[in-house]
């Protein structure tokens, strides 16, 4: 029996808010928590809380569906009861330049520290050069230089006193000192020295040559002793700077309460103060000459610098990170370079934090798919939350050239509880394809997408409308307003009994609500303002939809909409262009004639066809097989196409028309127009539930209201699509007139008695269908094919 269209009713779920007696959204609270999500935000906090390694987790979410606030909201507020973490620091490791040190400091003391050292080192730079230009210091300087001197000239006196008690002296020349022969008190000429006789000339070399002797060794002694003069220099510097320096350093560390690796930093910085006291001493002089050779002027400094890599307020609990952007240098820190003279410099000072050291001691919110994008960067994370500590690294690091000079900075040890977000998609390939991914993250969050719509949740839901509209700042939204944004939830997933959980989607509607009312003046917005909103967000995408609309109007795509035809019916199919979806209606043809028992699948043929639409061919042959003659082979060739389409077709939503089609084409019975027709077919002819179901209605209705509306159109629809029913007022009020009509359809058998006006018909006790019959036309049509498949292949007998 065929069923009877659906009430205006049935299409179209509203809200009735009456009961919270309330005006406007001014008069609801807001909510504190996303509504409908405990369980999601259960998962949270369980991962929150949870101290031993590996309960990380991971946020599963669609993209506005508000669970990156929600959580942040929540761990920030969780994060605040903590006590702040400690802060970390980058020295210098004064005996291994290349490996700086890292401090641990309590919270806040870092820069505090850091400030301390610089005043230190500024205020030794600032009165060790008038120390060293004092009187006091200039006296001992003096004495030792005149120590230093007068034991260098009393070696070259006793080479002069040898060389005149030989007749000699010691002559000192622009090429140096030489020893001469002597005449009338006066250095021999080389001239006069030849015209001598040859036994004195002799005499002369020979004493010569044994006071060259004494000179080479007082000439040896020479560097020697100005060796011990520049150590002498140094420990007088040092033993006249180190009561100063001490005096510094005990001032830099009044009041701080220091752990005792970074005590015993300070003494070695002590040391190593002393140590290159001609640094401040001498910036200019022959002592920092060497020095400034290979670095620059700024730097000269820089050694004793203190690079706060990370400080935290006291009183501001433990932090919550997101980032946004995370490459490898920006999760796990990086290290700069500077040219000097064309090689790359860098040390300590340029150290730089990542996100794990931001987030040490609390929370690090990251976008698993950018994550995933970035090269090195998941790799990264993982090895820093199995280690439990950060090492600052580039991905080059072995490529390292001669020209760059490089550091290795220590590793500081993190705590940090990790937060991926992401969908389904990215969860289940890092669950299928990672094997530390579900040892590192045990926790999933699995935000929902959807939540139920009944009187309660309406309630909160109007609640969680007017925490958006206050947010946001927009106008108030009065009870109307929010029952339309209410039903345009349920209508975005589908389903009367549900409605979106995006609190992106709401709050964009919201926002161009707000944005029409503004236009017209309205203090308060209005459903009228919703309704505009959403009808102008589909003016500006739907250019598409109203140019295939005008094709099918002018008839360059062909979709009748009156009168009968055999083996032809309108099938309906969902396009989704961007965010906006439209259903558009597309001609499906059968033709049968004796065969081998096969229906070709002109789109499979082709390869325009995908593999769920396959699927239901092979489905709906299924049904034919084992519904008609089941006791004859199946002598069959029929070929279906959807007519005038030229691009892919996949789904099987399409499976029932096709099988009407057939049915028509074998009954030869005519199918009415008028009546489009969506759904999949299972192989007992059960009708199922399709996607799409309000595009799909809503295209065919806009073809047949813009032809004019005849009272015999409508659409066959699954019964259990039903409850997904959210038309839009024009469908809802032509269905009321009588003028268009909605057939919910539980099996073919009722659907070909819509399309037809002819009874289905059930087998009887006898095995036959009733005459006249749609079933009994059928099978009777088969029947007549096998024989006449006999008779061609020369089988006569007659059973």
């Amino acid at each position: 029996m065929a069923p009877e269209p659906l009430p205006a009713s049935a299409l179209y779920r509203t809200t009735d808010l009456s009961a919270l007696g309330f005006r406007t959204t001014k008069d609801l609270a807001d909510v504190e928590t996303l509504v409908g999500q405990d369980r999601a935000l259960d998962a949270v906090r369980f991962a929150a809380r949870m101290r031993s390694r590996g309960y990380n987790v991971f946020v599963i979410g669609p993209k506005g569906s508000g669970k990156h606030a929600a959580v942040h909201s929540y761990l920030t507020e969780r994060a605040a009861t903590f006590p702040s973490p400690d802060d970390w620091v980058y020295v210098n490791d004064f005996d291994d330049l290349h490996r700086p040190r890292c401090l641990r400091l309590p919270s806040g003391v870092g820069p505090a520290f850091a400030r301390r050292v610089a005043e230190l080192v500024k205020d030794l730079s600032d009165t060790l050069p008038s120390l060293f230009e004092g009187e006091d210091y200039r006296l001992k300087r003096e004495a030792m230089e005149k120590s230093f001197a007068e034991r260098g000239e009393s070696g070259f006196k006793e080479v002069a006193d040898e060389a005149a008690k030989r007749g000699l002296a010691l002559v000192r020349t622009p090429q140096g000192l030489v020893i001469a022969p002597v005449e009338n008190g006066k250095p021999m000429p080389q001239e006069r020295f030849a015209e001598l006789p040859q036994d004195q000339r002799e005499t002369l070399a020979t004493a010569i040559e044994e006071v060259q002797v004494h000179l080479r060794a007082a000439l040896h002694q020479a560097p020697i002793l100005e060796r011990e003069r520049q150590i002498a220099v140094r420990d007088l510097d040092r033993r006249e700077a180190s009561a100063l320096v001490d005096l510094q350093i005990a001032e830099a560390r009044a009041g701080l309460d220091l752990p005792s690796p970074v005590a015993a930093w300070f003494d070695r910085l002590r040391d190593d103060l002393i140590s290159n006291i001609a640094r401040f001493a001498h910036p200019s002089g022959e002592e920092a000459a060497a020095g400034a050779a290979t670095e620059p002027a700024d730097r000269r400094f820089r050694r004793w610098e203190v690079n706060v890599l990370i400080a935290h307020d006291p009183d501001a609990g433990a932090p919550v990170v997101n980032e946004d952007h995370p490459t490898l240098g920006r999760l796990i820190g990086r290290i700069e370079h500077r040219a000097y003279m064309g090689a790359m410099l860098t040390d300590f000072t340029l150290i730089r934090p990542g996100a794990l050291h931001a987030a040490n001691g609390g929370y690090l919110l990251l976008d698993a798919a950018k994550l995933l994008n970035n090269a090195f960067a998941w790799d990264a994370l993982k090895r820093a939350l199995y280690a439990e500590q950060v090492t600052i690294e580039g991905p080059m690091d072995s490529a390292a050239t001669a020209l760059a000079v490089s550091i290795q900075p220590c590793p500081i040890p993190i705590s940090v509880k990790v937060v991926l977000f992401g969908d389904q998609q990215v969860y289940a390939a890092l669950s299928a394809m990672d094997p530390d991914f579900g040892d590192l993250f045990k926790v999933a969050a699995d935000f929902d997408d959807v939540m139920d719509r009944d009187p309660e949740h309406d309630a909160m839901y109007a609640r969680l409308v007017a925490t958006i509209q206050r947010r946001a700042g927009l106008r108030s939204f009065d009870r109307k307003a929010v029952e339309r944004v209410i039903e345009h939830c349920s209508r975005l997933v589908s389903d009367t009994r549900k409605v979106t959980a995006r609190v992106g989607l709401i709050a964009d509607v919201m926002r161009e609500a707000d944005y029409v009312g503004r236009d017209k003046n309205h203090k308060v917005i209005r459903a009228d303002d919703v309704d505009d909103a959403l009808a102008a967000q589909i003016y500006r995408s739907d250019r598409i939809e109203r140019r295939m609309r005008e094709q099918i109007l002018r008839e360059t795509i062909r979709i009748t909409t009156e009168g009968t035809a055999v083996g032809q019916v309108n099938g309906l199919s969902v396009l989704q262009i961007g965010a906006h979806a439209f259903g558009r209606p597309t001609r499906i043809s059968a033709r049968v004639r004796v065969g081998r028992g096969r229906v070709i699948d002109i789109e499979r043929e082709v390869e325009l066809g995908g593999p769920l639409h396959s699927k239901g061919m092979l489905i709906l042959q299924g049904f034919l097989a084992g519904t008609y003659a089941t006791d004859i082979p199946v002598a069959l060739q029929a070929s279906v196409v959807f007519e005038q389409s030229y691009g892919g077709v996949d789904g099987d939503s399409a499976s029932s028309t096709e099988l009407y089609a057939l049915l028509s084409a074998l009954s030869e019975l005519p199918i009415r127009q008028g009546i489009a027709v969506t759904g999949s077919v299972d192989q007992m002819g059960r009708v199922q539930a399709i996607g799409g179901v309000n595009e799909k209605i809503e295209g065919y209705f806009d073809i047949c209201n813009a032809r004019g509306l005849s009272g015999e159109q409508g659409v066959m629809i699954p019964r259990a699509n039903v409850e997904h029913l959210m038309l839009k007022s024009e469908v809802v009020e032509a269905c009321r007139r009588g003028a268009f009509r909605i057939w919910p359809i539980d099996t073919i058998d009722e659907g070909i008695e819509v399309l037809t006006g002819v009874a289905a018909g059930e087998r009887g006790a006898d095995g036959l269908f009733p005459d006249h019959s749609v079933n009994r036309r059928v099978e009777d049509r088969l029947i007549g094919f096998a024989k006449a498949r006999r008779r061609f292949l020369g089988d006569t007998e007659e059973e």
